[in-house]
């Protein structure tokens, strides 16, 4: 996983300390191992990250036709909103890990064509359940991308200005793709929602064509076994809280919600158990006794669970309430998104004035103010009066996605930093699948969609409130 990420990272993946790779048998092999192609590693390490978080974030504008389009319950649209950050949230600690140990270039080589091939057969799928399987290969394609992308950079690049620059147009590409993907698949969705996806996995096939010959092979051995077992308990884990959230809607004190909480318990158990004994452990428990580590865990959780959440479903609540289309809800979000990329890029001339714990607390309290000013929107049916609400999230985002990059490898000693940053995106992708289930479950329990929206809205500002006092409680004790 890479080191560092650029302050306007949303995702915020690292990874290790790199190192060049073994000496290969043959003197033209040794040589293409040890000469890097940087402009080239650039290009297609920024175009996959940017086809992988299209493909997250597309499916908010059109999830009205994809819902109509398959048969999909409001209980089950949680799970077609869901399934890449499930995904995502289940395999990044794994696919970092496999890529440090087995070589980053191979690991998104198969992210890229993994892609490519999960998202058109996400295009062929006719039922709920094989379209959700899709999304969530999707996340697992997209983790090892993400896993692997810095890593591949920084070692094509020295450290410097060269360094500095590729890393900040990596950068804006995941920028980009977040606020490009709802906006193409709105315009695509006017023929055919399946014709986007048909769209993005043949973006993703062609930059799989080219990445062979692009990029060189990094990794840094371990020693140990690869934790497979807890990066499998994690998954299940997060797979049941999902699940608990989702049938939750339907009555919260039935049996089958009781059961998925307590194996969702259960498998967190599991999971902290087989963590102390693994010789290489996806994530290393005694992190945990770090104040600003907890921090920078907590701010990732409730960055995906409060402010991830609830835009990645405010476009389907806004095309239901007030009747907007898709291109419409997709250019509201390119609003937000956009105000978050230009904040994200200025906020880094803080860092000698104001330290990334309190950016993080600034930043959920504007989005708690932001979503507060937009509360009547939608039963007044004027799109208008969210547009200072998401100017002012979108500010408040900003101010999240440049700290938290900084503060997951700040929070953890130098040879961790890696280990940091992967908890921190993977806290970010379960709260973003449980926030999503949430949001709909709250919305839609009343059965007015726009009193729903309303209630989403506070209990988002809500966990924007609570996310700021507890980064502002958990600082370094001295002495």
């Amino acid at each position: 996983m890479p080191r560092s990420a650029a302050p306007d990272d949303p995702t915020a993946p690292s990874q290790p300390t790199l190192s060049r790779p073994t000496p290969a048998r043959g003197a033209a092999h040794r040589t293409a191992a040890r000469t890097p192609r940087p402009a080239a590693t650039l290009a297609v390490t920024s175009a996959a990250t940017s086809v992988a978080l299209m493909t997250y974030t597309a499916p908010a504008v059109i999830l009205p036709d994809t819902a109509a389009s398959l048969g999909t319950s409001l209980t089950g649209q949680a799970w077609l909103l869901n399934g890449t950050p499930l995904g995502l949230a289940a395999f990044l600690l794994a696919a970092g890990s496999v890529a440090d140990d087995h070589g980053r270039r191979r690991v998104f080589l198969w992210g890229t064509a993994g892609l490519g091939v999960t998202t058109a057969l996400g295009a062929l799928a006719q039922t709920t359940l094989l379209f959700t399987l899709a999304r969530v290969a999707q996340g697992a394609a997209s983790a090892a991308i993400l896993a692997t992308g810095l890593g591949l950079l920084v070692h094509a690049f020295p450290a410097g200005h060269g360094r500095v620059r590729a890393t900040g147009i990596w950068g804006a590409c995941v920028s980009g793709g977040i606020a490009v993907g709802p906006l193409l698949a709105g315009a695509i969705a006017a023929a055919h929602w399946r014709w986007a996806y048909v769209v993005m996995g043949a973006f993703s096939l062609l930059v799989a064509a080219f990445a062979p010959r692009a990029l060189t092979e990094s990794r840094t051995p371990r020693g140990g076994r690869a934790d497979l077992a807890g990066a499998l308990l994690l998954g299940l884990a997060v797979t049941a809280l999902v699940a608990a959230l989702t049938v939750g809607r339907d009555g919260w004190l039935r049996a089958p919600v009781g059961a998925l909480l307590l194996a969702a318990v259960l498998l967190t158990a599991a999971f902290v158990a087989v963590e102390r004994r693994a010789t290489a452990p996806v994530l290393d428990l005694g992190l945990l006794r770090r104040p600003l580590f907890l921090a920078s865990s907590v701010g990732a959780l409730f960055t995906g669970f409060s402010v991830i959440a609830l835009f990645s479903y405010l476009p389907a609540l806004l095309q239901h309430t007030i009747g907007m289309s898709a291109m419409g809800a997709a250019w509201l979000i390119f609003l937000w998104s956009g105000a978050s990329f230009a904040v994200a890029l200025q906020a880094r001339r803080l860092g000698g004035r104001i330290s990334a714990r309190h950016q993080l607390a600034l930043g959920f309290a504007l989005h708690a103010v932001a979503v507060l000013t937009m509360l009547g929107a939608a039963a007044s049916g004027s799109w208008l009066r969210l547009l200072p609400g998401l100017v002012i999230s979108g500010a408040g985002s900003g101010l999240l996605n440049a700290a938290l990059p900084l503060l997951a490898v700040e929070s953890v000693p130098a040879d961790r930093a890696a280990m940091g940053s992967g908890a921190g995106n993977t806290a970010r992708y379960i709260g973003s699948a449980a926030g999503v289930a949430l949001m709909i479950a709250v919305s839609t329990a009343s059965g007015d969609l726009a009193h729903g929206a309303d209630v989403a809205m506070v209990v988002s500002a809500g966990l924007g409130v609570l996310a700021a006092a507890g980064v502002l409680l958990l600082r370094e004790r001295r002495g």
